[in-house]
């Protein structure tokens, strides 16, 4: 078993696009300059957003931060989002999701500039993904991609389980993996908690991406000797054993599963950082578009 190491990867990638701010920034042009939105005080929300503002700084871009309360009207909140529309010296920004009950995140994702669509989440972009047009790719699918390619990972002709339909991992991860690409030419399964003898459809994957959402759901019974496990999932459960009182798992019950496949993404370390490393790379493409 090989660890495919999302941690060392997306460091690679951070190293990369740093040396190309440089480059930007020595020929006399201001840097990329992503913003971000975040609505009310989620942990979660405020760790992951605290994450993305240092990535910037690692990397030479220029952040913002825009913070509401909770309790921010709809209107308040397109009216920014057209603000940042209208800023030339904003490249991409993104809507830190889930937004309160008072606001409707459809209207909220509509309302973005596609060009500065950095998450991938407007219906243009979903469109130009389904076409297999220029666009910019959600950040998780994009980031698994970009796994499976640097580690050389042969997908060509290969079954691919994706497990879990949600339009911001699953199904734009089933398109891609079906794509005439390196990675891709899969023959992919969209399966999800309602699919007949999904135990045993997973277990005949080469392929496994886990994106469910249910802790540990992925057990030994559901992979196949050797296969390649991508785990998309991370909850918080309780563990008195450690200081903090929790620890972090994903989909796929690593102990049980890792001395059985191939290669397997780690909880976390794995598809986490690459899914920010992502979102870097949307930006610097907003920014030379």
């Amino acid at each position: 078993m090989q660890l495919l190491d999302g941690k060392s990867c997306s460091q690679q990638i951070r190293e990369e696009i740093a040396a190309k701010v440089q480059q930007i920034k020595a020929s006399g042009k201001r840097a990329p300059h992503l913003a971000a939105i975040l609505v009310g005080s989620d942990g979660a929300s405020e760790t992951y957003v605290a994450n993305k503002v240092k990535d910037c700084e690692e990397v030479g871009f220029t952040s913002t931060l825009l913070r509401f309360a909770e309790s921010v009207s709809e209107a308040e909140l397109l009216q920014q989002i057209s603000q940042l529309n209208d800023n030339d010296q904003i490249d991409g920004f993104i809507v830190q999701l889930p937004l309160p009950s008072q606001i409707d995140e459809h209207k909220i994702t509509v309302a973005i500039d596609p060009g500065k669509d950095v998450d991938g989440f407007c219906p243009q972009n979903v469109g130009n993904l389904c076409l297999g047009l220029p666009t910019f790719v959600s950040a998780t699918p994009n980031g698994i991609m970009e796994l499976l390619a640097r580690y050389h990972i042969d997908t060509e002709g290969k079954h691919c389980v994706v497990l879990g339909r949600s339009n911001i991992v699953g199904t734009p991860m089933s398109i891609l993996m079906s794509r005439n690409t390196k990675p891709g030419n899969c023959t992919v399964t969209l399966a999800h908690s309602r699919t007949n003898n999904l135990k045993e459809l997973c277990a005949s994957a080469d392929i496994l991406i886990a994106a469910i959402g249910k802790a540990e759901f992925v057990d030994a019974s559901m992979v196949k000797p050797d296969a390649i496990v991508i785990d998309v999932g991370i909850t918080r459960i309780e563990d008195a054993s450690r200081a903090s009182g929790f620890r972090l798992v994903g989909d796929v019950d690593f102990a049980a599963v890792s001395d059985k496949c191939s290669y397997i993404t780690p909880v976390p370390g794995g598809v986490g950082p690459m899914t920010r490393a992502s979102l870097l790379q949307n930006t610097l493409k907003a920014y030379l578009r």
